[in-house]
């Protein structure tokens, strides 16, 4: 089965569900992520020439962690860190639906459209455009995952919230994404800030415990299309 994630920022494909990449290519899955932005020059000051030395190293991050998680292909784009709002949404879907043509996924997981940084909403919507239910769109199933420090800190002001209902044992990979987490050191933060490894882990102790399971990672379905054939069964 191939299945393809689509992340605004380096960091969100292990935030929102590096535990399930890993587990899913564990099973023998194919698993592809598209990475849309470049995820850090919004942090230089005003004026300030961006570098570009920062881009390159964090990507070379995104690579080690894609090894990590045995991601089997790797797509990194440059649209501007916080600023997707600033490029026309035609070139975002675009960029989506060559990611979607190319390794024609059964399941797509990416940003839930509540969220409060608004790269991940666009993303969503870019994802939601770009696997509209065609008669040949080969995706069946797509998720929303939940990403640390802004999907819970939209606090449920901006819709829709985020209500999961799909839930991944993630209790032998939970160490693997956490480890992920920590090539980026950039952004991994010191608890109590939902970045920090300790931070992810009680995350995942959480959602575990909701469904009775020691770790989990949550998502929302967005839709699901059972394509199977029925049978026919002639007396």
């Amino acid at each position: 089965m191939n299945v393809v994630i689509i992340a605004a920022h380096p960091d969100d494909e292990v935030l929102g569900c590096g535990g399930t990449i890993a587990r899913l290519a564990l099973e023998g899955h194919d698993v592809y992520v598209g990475i849309l932005g470049e995820g850090i020059i919004s942090r230089c000051q005003r004026g300030e020439q961006p570098n570009h030395e920062m881009v390159d190293h964090l990507q070379d991050q995104s690579r080690q962690v894609s090894k990590l998680l045995g991601v089997k292909e790797l797509c990194l784009y440059n649209l501007p860190d916080n600023r997707f709002d600033t490029v026309p949404l035609l070139e975002i879907i675009k960029t989506v639906e060559g990611l979607i043509n190319r390794f024609q996924p059964q399941i797509v997981y990416t940003h839930h459209g509540g969220d409060l940084n608004i790269d991940h909403v666009i993303t969503h919507r870019a994802v939601m455009t770009a696997t509209r239910p065609v008669e040949n769109c080969s995706v069946s199933q797509i998720y929303a995952f939940e990403v640390s420090s802004s999907t819970e800190w939209a606090f449920g002001q901006f819709n829709p919230v985020f209500q999961p209902n799909v839930y991944v044992d993630i209790s032998a990979t939970l160490e693997t994404k956490v480890r992920a987490m920590q090539i980026y050191e950039s952004e991994v933060q010191p608890f109590p800030h939902p970045r920090s490894s300790r931070g992810l882990r009680s995350n995942a102790e959480r959602r575990g415990s909701s469904v009775g399971l020691h770790t989990a990672e949550a998502f929302q379905l967005i839709r699901k299309v059972c394509k199977e054939k029925v049978l026919n069964r002639e007396a």
